[in-house]
């Protein structure tokens, strides 16, 4: 069992689809000689859904997650981040299939599942990295907070009467200062999640930059930025804010910020790794994923 190859299924088994998903992926895995890990917080789901599994799948928590070759994760864009939490901290690459609306994050869809487990099982797949923002909060001089995110940190206001009033800083030094209802500090990743929802710019994956977008600013100067891999963001809240602020990180880690919080965000040295099947441009998985109109299209004539 110790030389056996172990992948970790990380699915949304709220839903009977993904726990049907589930079932269907460690039953081949199981087949092939594999090992699937399963999370302690879906264990009793799957066990409960699936049966048949016990004794062929192992705990993600009595697992040397060094072992794990790689994360297969059932599930939209939710599924892949709670994934990505799970991995943090190894190189793991995670190789999702959407079951979700959009899935941005996703490689695959449903009707693939048996394709892609087999694709995972030789080894056949390319590993894209993916940049990330190491987010610290600091009131004075003591860090009272800090965590990561692949898509976005936001600071939001925890009241819907009022506004946050904030000071936008790049490189250490002030921009602008506005009421808003928050600001969104995203990766190019993120660029198609909540950033581009607030109207911010999409920002191909391979760039590595910052985003910076402010959230129904009252404002002349708020306008979305983005910056340099290297620069450093910052939202510092006003000590007259008369609202609770609140920071997310990727819509799933969260923590209160007083008034006088400063909230600095940068490039993580720690990427994610996305496990791809194909090479398409990214410029298809717009389209595909938005179902842009391109009817009339006709291509370059020649070599441009």
């Amino acid at each position: 069992m110790n030389d056996a190859r172990h992948f970790l299924v990380v699915s949304h088994t709220g839903r009977q689809s993904a726990l049907e998903a589930t079932g269907a992926v460690c039953t081949q895995l199981l087949a092939a000689g594999a090992v699937p890990v399963i999370a302690a917080e879906h264990w009793e789901d799957v066990h409960a859904f699936v049966p048949e599994l016990d004794g062929g799948v192992v705990r993600f928590e009595d697992t040397d997650p060094a072992s794990i070759e790689l994360v297969i994760v059932l599930g939209g864009d939710g599924t892949i981040l709670r994934a990505a939490e799970l991995i943090r901290d190894h190189p793991v690459p995670l190789l999702g299939v959407n079951l979700g609306h959009v899935g941005f994050l996703a490689e695959s869809e449903r009707d693939d599942l048996g394709y892609t487990v087999s694709r995972a099982l030789s080894r056949d797949y390319v590993v894209e990295e993916r940049m990330t923002l190491s987010v610290r909060a600091k009131v004075g001089s003591e860090v009272v907070y800090e965590s990561w995110a692949l898509n976005e940190a936001t600071v939001e206001k925890a009241e819907r009467e009022r506004m946050l009033e904030v000071v936008i800083e790049v490189d250490r030094r002030p921009l602008s200062s506005f009421g808003c209802d928050g600001v969104v500090m995203s990766t190019p990743t993120g660029s198609t999640a909540y950033s581009f929802s607030a109207g911010g710019p999409v920002v191909w994956p391979s760039l590595e930059a910052l985003l910076l977008v402010p959230l129904s600013a009252h404002a002349l100067f708020a306008r979305p930025l983005v910056v340099g891999p290297e620069s450093s963001l910052a939202v510092e809240i006003l000590q007259r804010t008369e609202t609770a602020a609140v920071i997310w990180c990727d819509g799933r880690r969260t923590f209160d910020l007083p008034p006088g919080a400063r909230v600095i965000v940068r490039r993580s040295d720690t990427p994610v790794r996305l496990a791809r099947l194909h090479e398409a441009p990214f410029t298809d998985r717009l389209v595909n994923k938005f179902q842009l109109p391109v009817t009339g299209w006709r291509g370059p004539a020649g070599r441009e």
